[in-house]
């Protein structure tokens, strides 16, 4: 048995569980004590998340001191990030669950194989929107309703951001590899590596420094593409030398037209759930854009406060796709579903904590990002409505990421398309245009349709279909 597996000798204490979680482990997820088996895993993935999250809370802090439209340039721009996003975590989401079925099942060679074709796959995917947003960047800002701020100084921003997204697919799919295979370690420190660097350099280009020019927002996307640049680089060289629990052969550096297929069929759900519901936040931005930028500006400080508190929860949803995943693969689907409520209790708790932090703070935390009393009335009233259904965001994501881990990645997407695009925008639209309740209709259409969907993919999940499901 390995030096460094905690399943040798007696059991550590929960110091030693942490500095192992922190540094690495070559532990086997399927044999050794499930709520070990959780720490292992949770914590490098919460850490992770937290840190890319924190870098979206510090970039927009920096930007908003650049006024509304600087905001609402990154808020639209992100409407069009979101397509890229969503099929860069559909990808992930393929891996991750291939990666660790391979694993479970001891094939590592196969694993090793699978993860030069998503590489491939990400870096294919990634050429038409380096395309477009090179050539596009103002007629994309125009058609999501922009104002005149934003199409004539902030398209660069948006020209970098789509330009540059090639690091954006690599750095989400090479993580999902690591996160597969249970080198959850490995994944947290790049990303705290590629962050870091965004956020030393983000006052730096935005406001100058020294012989450094002021570049204003473009100075923000121009060092989230080092950043991220230079945490791929760091991927493939780990890769490349081995991990705890994966190392990239050298005859796996070949096209594999089976393998590829697989990625890319497993991952047609994984990109269909996120499309779904990113688009559905296309709908609604566009919906809030026609209304003012000061809802634009005041929504997108909210989300990425939101996306900032969910990132724990996201962290610990992973672990539980790769256990669900490994655990499988090694033909123990009943300790696959006992770690996702053990997960689905912890994410319980946490946002419940932090429902009643929206509720009682939500302008104060609003305030930390601008000054402008609309704004903060706006992103202050969607933190206030999220805080009553906080809870069920953290049982959705469990949820959604035990289908994943399985591979069963099609159904989350149907469930999406109903709830988002047939109940979300339209409830959305209805009560925020025709019935005059302006931004506040768009934010109790989201309760509403979000409420919803996780109550009944939590109700799914536990009739156990999942198990079954083969990769």
């Amino acid at each position: 048995m390995h030096l460094n597996d905690p399943a040798a000798g007696p059991p550590p204490s929960l110091w030693a569980d942490l500095r192992a979680a922190l540094r690495g482990t070559s532990a086997d997820y399927t044999r050794i004590p499930l709520k070990r088996a959780v720490l292992l895993l949770a914590i490098p993935m919460m850490l992770e998340l937290v840190l890319e999250s924190t870098f979206a809370v510090v970039d927009i802090f920096f930007v908003a001191q650049l006024g509304a439209s600087a905001v609402a340039t990154v808020g639209l721009t992100e409407t069009y990030l979101f397509l890229i996003y969503s099929i860069a975590m559909g990808l992930a989401t393929a891996v991750t669950a291939i990666v660790a079925r391979r694993i479970g099942e001891a094939r590592g060679d196969d694993a090793s194989l699978s993860a030069v074709q998503a590489i491939v796959l990400a870096v294919l995917v990634s050429l038409p929107f380096t395309l477009a947003g090179a050539i596009w960047a103002k007629d994309l800002l125009r058609l999501m309703g922009a104002d005149a701020w934003a199409i004539e100084h902030g398209y660069r921003y948006t020209q970098w951001m789509l330009g540059g997204n090639a690091v954006i697919m690599l750095l989400f799919v090479i993580n999902a590899i690591f996160r597969g295979a249970g080198d959850a370690a490995t994944a947290m420190r790049v990303l705290w590596v590629a962050n870091a660097i965004n956020i030393l350099l983000d006052p730096i280009l935005i406001f100058g420094l020294g012989p450094i020019p002021a570049m204003g927002i473009e100075g923000a996307a121009i060092a989230t593409n080092i950043g991220r640049g230079i945490g791929v680089l760091m991927q493939l060289w780990i890769l490349f030398r081995g991990s705890e629990h994966l190392r990239i052969a050298r005859a796996s550096l070949r096209w594999h037209t089976p393998t590829l297929a697989l990625i890319a069929r497993t991952s047609l759900g994984g990109i269909g759930q996120m499309i779904v519901a990113m688009t559905a936040w296309i709908f609604l931005m566009r919906i809030l854009a026609s209304i003012s930028t000061e809802a634009v500006a005041g929504a997108t400080i909210a989300i990425r406060i939101m996306m900032f508190t969910l990132m724990p929860a996201w962290g610990m949803s992973n672990a539980a796709a790769t256990l669900v995943g490994q655990n499988l693969g090694a033909g123990e689907p009943g300790r696959a579903e006992a770690a996702v409520w053990r997960i689905g209790w912890m994410n319980m708790v946490f946002t419940l904590a932090v429902s009643v932090a929206f509720y009682l703070w939500h302008d104060a935390i609003i305030g930390l990002f601008t000054d402008d009393a609309t704004v903060i009335a706006i992103g202050g009233e969607w933190l206030s409505i999220l805080a009553w259904s906080y809870f069920v965001y953290g049982w959705w994501m469990v949820a959604v990421q035990a289908f994943n881990g399985a591979g069963d990645t099609m159904t989350p997407t149907w469930i999406n398309l109903v709830f988002f695009w047939l109940l979300q925008i339209p409830l959305a639209w209805t009560l925020a245009l025709p019935m005059g309740w302006s931004h506040s209709g768009v934010f109790w259409g989201v309760f509403v349709s979000e409420t919803a969907v996780g109550l009944f993919t939590l109700w799914l999940f536990s009739r156990g279909r999942w198990k079954r499901f083969a990769v």
